[in-house]
């Protein structure tokens, strides 16, 4: 299938090249969305359907009565939940779904994306900085064109591909299941600008290059999140695993009491194995101390555990018995804690500021988008899974960004701080302040534009050199009559002239000795 698409995508191309009009043959970035966006919902439910109809053949008469089109409509409620779209059953809702199975159609749009920017030949031409034109005006200028350029792509991968999810969710529609259609639009729009606008930065160069398309401020924001929800799940994580280890015996006495047989084990393990990603997000608000609910009225937080009757998944069976908490829980309550020190010092070193009163200002702000994530990831990885006691499961999104963002600001607001003043503060004896810092910031800005420089031959920086005129550097030296001499043989006795009808090859003359040496800036565009 993949052949026969790159086959199709490719004939347009192909034939206008022989016509001689090869510009001609690139399409618009929004007709190469919408291909990108039908390539992803084809593979996509191509693999869930075969998945599916090999279910069905194990079991034919167990959840598909209704034959080859129950097997579709049930691939087409599995591509839904992966968006995390929610659905309605008859006394109750689903939406607590697995957050584990949003890496099919992530990898699919990302793919997608990373197509689109190429079909579309993306480039960003920057016009030429004028003598009154500072360096740093000429960055933030490209910067933004590009960033411009970004938001295009993923708009032009996402509108098509929520409309297309619209259809889906329609389909799937049957008389006991009923997907939220608002819900499926927002979900793929959402998921399809994320991974397209990513796709298409990548297409920069190097992953360190995408960061150059904030600011210095937003940036170390965003790295400075990124730090602490990173650490905070990979601990929650690390909670996860200890506490199957610890209770494998009842978690294998509740798959027993399932018996779900030889398919039915194999789907309950990828089911739970999906459900992973819920349970990390769970552990970062039990370590934020909010905890998490199982049920009305249910409640799992490092100062006592609440438990009633909890729904028959063998997952569960790794929770805590219901009563005080042990000591060791009050400790992992200083994960927020570490993790807010760690975003502290990002921030300071990636934009450290002249007015040390600012630096814990920007880590408290850092701590308040953290907590935004993090709340944002309690409302994902919760929700209803039926009604009556299941209608509350999971943690509470305002609970845990308030918890997280206080946590985490405190923190990071202080060793922010304390790492602005180390790098700024401190200066020789005699020294003014204003000279210390403007030649500190001077230095920084050198050594990150050197380090963050993109790969050379990738499409948006290689796209500047159409209007970047290349200088030509001639020295005859006139007044040296050996020189002058020297110069002129030379010129006399050049290997080879400019060819002629290539105005993009530079002819660069040595004149002291008479090499003559040609440059096609273009040639990474030959093939």
């Amino acid at each position: 299938m993949t052949v026969l698409f790159d086959q199709f995508k490719n004939a347009p191309r192909v034939v206008l090249q022989r016509l001689g009009d090869e510009e001609e043959a690139r399409r618009p970035l929004p007709v190469s969305g919408v291909l990108a966006a039908v390539w992803t919902l084809g593979v996509g439910l191509a693999v869930l359907t075969t998945l599916t109809l090999i279910g069905w053949m194990a079991a034919p008469r167990g959840a598909f009565a209704e034959g080859l089109p129950g097997v579709f409509r049930t691939a087409c409620l599995i591509w839904l939940a992966a968006h995390h779209t929610g659905f309605a059953i008859p006394g109750g809702a689903v939406g607590m779904l697995p957050l584990g199975l949003m890496a099919l159609p992530g990898f699919l749009l990302y793919r997608a994306g990373l197509w689109m920017a190429r079909d579309a030949d993306l480039r960003v031409r920057i016009p030429v900085r004028s003598s009154e034109e500072s360096p740093e005006d000429a960055e933030n200028t490209r910067r933004r064109a590009q960033l411009v350029l970004v938001v295009q792509a993923g708009v032009s991968l996402a509108a098509p591909y929520a409309m297309l999810a619209g259809v889906i969710a329609l389909v799937a529609r049957n008389e006991v299941v009923q997907p939220f259609l608002g819900e499926a639009l927002i979900s793929h729009f959402a998921l399809a600008f994320a991974t397209g606008s990513i796709a298409t930065a990548r297409t920069i160069g190097p992953w360190r290059s995408m960061l150059r398309l904030l600011p210095e401020r937003p940036r170390s924001l965003v790295l400075g999140t990124a730090a602490a929800l990173g650490i905070m799940l990979v601990a929650g994580m690390a909670l996860v695993l200890g506490a199957i280890t610890v209770s494998f015996g009842e978690i294998r006495r509740l798959t027993d009491a399932l018996d779900p047989g030889f398919i039915g084990g194999l789907l309950l393990l990828i089911v739970e194995a999906l459900y992973l990603a819920n349970a990390a997000i769970w552990s970062l608000a039990y370590m934020a101390g909010p905890g998490f609910a199982v049920g009305a009225g249910t409640l799992v937080a490092p100062t006592g555990v609440k438990l009633g009757a909890v729904p028959s998944l063998p997952l569960l069976g790794a929770l805590p018995s219901s009563g005080a908490a042990p000591a060791w829980a009050l400790t992992v309550v200083a994960v927020p804690f570490a993790a807010g020190v760690v975003a502290g010092v990002v921030v300071a070193r990636v934009a450290p500021t002249a007015s040390l009163e600012a630096a814990p200002l920007w880590g408290v702000g850092c701590g308040v988008t953290t907590g935004a994530a993090a709340g944002l990831l309690a409302l994902l990885s919760g929700g209803p899974l039926g009604g009556a006691r299941l209608t509350v499961i999971g943690p509470s999104a305002w609970e845990v960004a308030f918890s997280v963002a206080l946590e985490v600001g405190v923190s990071a607001g202080i060793s922010a701080g304390f790492v602005n003043w180390w790098l700024v503060g401190r200066r020789p004896a005699g020294e003014p302040d204003r000279e210390r810092v403007s030649a500190l910031r001077a230095v920084l800005r050198r050594l990150r534009r050197g380090r963050d420089r993109a790969l050379p031959g990738h499409w948006l920086d290689a796209a500047e050199a159409d209007t970047q005129p290349l200088p030509v550097i001639r020295d005859d030296r006139a007044g040296d009559p050996v020189a002058g001499t020297a110069g002129e043989a030379a010129r006399a006795n050049r290997i080879a002239p400019a060819q002629p009808g290539r105005p993009e090859i530079v002819d660069e003359t040595d004149d002291r000795g008479g090499h003559v040496i040609y440059v096609d800036p273009y040639a990474w565009d030959k093939n």
